[in-house]
């Protein structure tokens, strides 16, 4: 069974619900308040749900967080390959969830905003494994070249998937130049795609991505409640998503991301594996918190219950 060696950052969420955000200045109370470990941790917990064993690459803190943050990787039996290594705690994300489902960050970066070339070399990938970059990461100085460096390295057998998250909106950086050609898979929502390549639908977006990725990357695009676009060889799909009632959008894309890539790792196929992350982003939106992804139970369950058996 691979593995997938995730590299982006842990980070403890203060999850909290309004109805609605306060103007500049304003006040407003929260109906419920908690804090939960999120950031990268949302896709590990995700794919390992859903049966991929799962290594945490990246930085943890000494204090409350990090102490949260390890905790909750132990419960999901998610294994930390890296040793504490700095006297920072891990960061918190004030995460926001309105009534309507939408959500606003507002994040501090700690321990997990560092990663050296040793702390890297001291857990091997092989062939067959899954390395997860996140588009966070290149924007932390203290880990985007050696992170970058790290992956340009890994032996061609080794699947790199990345994820660009919302505030990396182009190709024309030059970490995110040397990183382009090394993408096995592609995942990002739409705004995401669209931002990344300047374009005004997703099959713009995915005519762009493929220009810049190699030609056997797949690519995989969420667009909310429609699903997903998967394209890979020039063949584009519509993968359709699962009626429900959303309560909390947080972790959707995250719980969608993990239940794709533990698929692909093991053997299903692409339009297979984009269905599985479509009924798990599904439920996850369901329930409240950052970490709601469904294990493989209950994925399979909802999809038995759309499809048939």
């Amino acid at each position: 069974m691979p593995n997938l060696l995730h590299t982006g950052q842990v980070m403890i969420d203060l999850v909290m619900a309004v109805d609605k955000l306060p103007q500049s200045g304003g006040d407003v109370l929260a109906q419920s308040a908690r804090f939960e470990a999120g950031g990268g941790f949302n896709v590990m917990a995700a794919a390992r749900r859903n049966g991929l064993p799962v290594v945490y690459l990246g930085g943890h803190g000494k204090g409350r967080f990090g102490d949260l943050a390890r905790e909750a990787m132990a419960a999901e039996g998610i294994r930390i390959g890296i040793d504490q290594s700095t006297e920072r705690d891990t960061g918190l994300c004030v995460a926001l969830t309105e009534a309507s489902a939408e959500r606003t960050f507002i994040s501090s970066i700690g321990a997990e905003g560092e990663l050296t070339a040793e702390d890297l070399a001291s857990v091997p990938a092989e062939a067959g494994d899954f390395v997860y970059v996140s588009g966070y990461s290149l924007l932390h100085g203290g880990k985007a070249q050696a992170l970058v460096d790290w992956v340009l390295d890994l032996p061609d057998g080794v699947k790199v998937v990345f994820d660009p998250g919302p505030l990396v909106d182009s190709p024309d950086a030059p970490l995110m130049k040397a990183l382009l050609p090394r993408i096995d898979l592609w995942t990002s929502n739409r705004v995401e795609a669209l931002r990344f390549i300047g374009a005004k639908d997703i099959a713009e977006a995915l005519n762009g991505l493929a220009d810049h990725l190699p030609a056997d990357a797949l690519m995989v695009v969420r667009d909310g409640s429609q699903g997903c676009w998967i394209s890979q060889h020039g063949d584009r799909q519509h993968v359709p998503g699962f009626k429900v009632v959303a309560v909390d959008s947080n972790g959707a894309g995250d719980a969608h991301a993990g239940v794709l890539v533990a698929g692909v790792a093991q053997g299903l196929s692409a339009i297979d594996a984009a269905r599985r992350a479509n009924a798990a982003a599904a439920l996850a939106v369901t329930r409240w918190g950052p970490a709601t992804s469904p294990g493989a139970v209950e994925v399979d369950a909802l999809i038995r219950e759309t499809y048939g058996a």
